[in-house]
């Protein structure tokens, strides 16, 4: 008991350890404490820090620095893993015009802080920190404290932004939620309808392959190859196997067609719907049924010699007689074509005799433990990488001296263009998720744990004060009036659906528990696709505007 008591008592390894674990734990506990639905998340974690620097526990600061920095940078790195192969393809078609909106959302935010700190009603790091509470992202709180020890500021700033984000992160998601209520109340949405409208506007445009057993009865196909039957070829259609007098084999282009022969073909609709044209007739048998040598078997891309290389250039496939039907990547199929590149983790649907399929198999990797297996030297090049990037300084127009991306902005962005790049010869950039996701957390903990106890001192003192009042007030400023603005303006200009809408609100704060509401309310899976089509460009917006209002207004709060 005494070594317990002498633990607590003085500053120690041991001590911190013990301290950041009960903040973890405490923290992640009551983020799941749920009140009409809605909980704190993992924002809990900075309040259980709180309450532990509230209590006197302090850890020593040069070492409370080192966990803060290290847990934010496995925290975007990670985060950047994850949002990076969408972040493109999120900036095209309808995707343009939810963007647009979610980007208006962040700059009025920032905009509202701005005019708050200019007039010189709050400090800067004040209104820093509750920009990122009121919007409930607490990366861009990461990235504003890294700004302010960029340009000099003292540490008591980095305790002040820790106590300011705290106070306005509850409103910053009932704020979401009452805008969503209010939206629905004055337009008299009828939920139901525009649920169903929204998952019809969302289905895929290209749809999953599907499947056509045909007969063929076009005299004038006798004696052709099937690689040569007209319209076959750039229609996304494969032909995978064929039977003639009741025996089953694998299709290939030189294969000689005679009537009655029947092929089973994979493809879009429309490509199956024009060979049918050209064949003959649906057959009314499925090939896939019939009792014979041919079989079908999911490989996946394992191997680093097949990364990147386009699937018309990989002669495996010919030489063993195996035919690829579709491929799957990242849950969407695809019709196989012979430009596709083909990616590690991405699976192949391929059609074959049993023996030819194993040394295919052998030949892609189709290594579920690779799949599984962390991938350490590329997760730390890449780390190494975007603490570099976000050191080179920046000389923006406007800015008083060059800036930095630092290790908010830096780890996010090269994530983000390495998840893009998918491998660079045998380094590949994939995270399997349970180890995304683990890191993540990890990061955030640590994080948000330091930062309670660097800020706890003095948190009762400020709540209890006029001065958390007022922080409170302008919180939910920040919070709803860019919020209300553009869903008003949406949903009466653009007419943007409501579970769409819905969406686009939950993720221009990038907030689990606002889009669960929606989920909830609506019904539906429709909110999420908004919300993940807006979450890569928020995140990244909401990093750099943190940023970017402290280095813009520093020299001006303090001169």
């Amino acid at each position: 008991m005494n070594g317990v008591i002498q633990l607590f008592a003085q500053e120690s390894v041991a001590r911190t350890v013990v301290l950041l674990a009960i903040a973890g734990a405490a923290g992640t506990a009551f983020g799941k404490i749920r009140i009409l639905g809605v909980g704190l998340g993992v924002a809990g974690v900075l309040f259980a820090g709180l309450v532990l620097g509230q209590l006197g526990l302090k850890v020593d600061a040069h070492v409370l620095e080192f966990v803060r920095e290290f847990g934010l940078i496995l925290f975007v790195y990670t985060l950047g893993l994850q949002i990076g192969p969408g972040f493109f393809a999120s900036l095209r078609a309808r995707g343009l015009v939810l963007n647009a909106f979610a980007a208006a959302i962040v700059l009025l935010g920032a905009g509202v802080a701005a005019l708050l700190i200019g007039t010189g009603w709050i400090s800067l790091p004040a209104g820093s920190g509750l920009l990122s509470g009121a919007t409930t992202n607490t990366p861009s709180l990461a990235a504003a404290q890294q700004a302010l020890a960029q340009v000099g500021a003292d540490e008591g700033a980095a305790a002040i932004q820790g106590l300011a984000y705290a106070v306005a992160y509850p409103f910053g998601i009932i704020g979401i939620i009452l805008t969503m209520v209010l939206v629905r109340r004055i337009f008299r949405v009828d939920v139901r309808a525009e649920v169903a409208a929204a998952e019809n506007a969302q289905a895929p445009r290209t749809p999953k392959p599907a499947t056509r057993n045909l007969e063929v009865r076009n005299a004038n196909l006798v004696g052709r190859a099937l690689g040569k039957v007209p319209g076959l070829e750039g229609s996304g259609v494969v032909v995978s196997r064929f039977s003639r007098a009741g025996q089953v084999e694998v299709a290939r282009p030189e294969t000689e067609l005679q009537l009655g022969d029947i092929l089973h073909a994979v493809g879009p609709e429309e490509g199956l719907d024009a060979l049918r044209v050209v064949v003959g007739a649906d057959a009314g048998v499925d090939l896939k049924l019939l009792p014979g040598p041919v079989t079908n078997r999911r490989l996946i891309v394992t191997r680093s010699e097949i990364f990147g290389r386009a699937l018309g250039e990989i002669r495996i496939f010919a030489q063993h007689e195996v035919v690829i039907t579709r491929i799957t990547r990242g849950g969407i199929e695809f019709s196989p074509t012979p430009g596709f590149r083909l990616q590690f983790g991405d699976v192949l649907m391929a059609v074959g005799e049993e023996p030819q399929i194993t040394q295919v198999a052998a030949a892609v990797g189709n290594s579920n433990q690779a799949l599984n297996s962390p991938q350490p030297i590329p997760f730390f090049l890449g780390i190494a990488l975007g603490v570099i990037l976000g050191s080179i300084p920046l000389a923006l127009p406007g800015l008083p001296a060059a800036v930095k991306l630092g290790l908010a902005g830096g780890p996010l962005v090269a994530a983000i263009l390495l998840s893009r790049l998918a491998n660079l010869g045998p380094l590949v950039w994939h995270m399997p998720t349970n180890a995304n996701h683990m890191l993540r957390e990890v990061g955030i903990t640590l994080f948000l744990a330091a930062v309670g106890l660097k800020s706890g001192e003095k948190f009762v003192e400020v709540i209890l004060g006029g001065e958390g009042l007022r922080w409170l007030a302008f919180g939910a400023a920040i919070t709803l009036l860019p919020l209300l603005l553009v869903g008003f303006v949406a949903r009466a200009w653009r007419k943007l659906n409501y579970a769409e809408l819905c969406g686009l609100l939950a993720g221009s704060m990038t907030d689990p528990p606002a889009l669960a509401f929606a989920q909830q309310t609506t019904g539906s899976d429709a909110p999420a696709v908004s919300y993940a089509t807006v979450y890569p460009l928020v995140m990244l917006l909401r990093v750099f505007s943190a940023q970017l209002l402290v280095f813009l207004l520093y020299r001006a709060a303090t001169g």
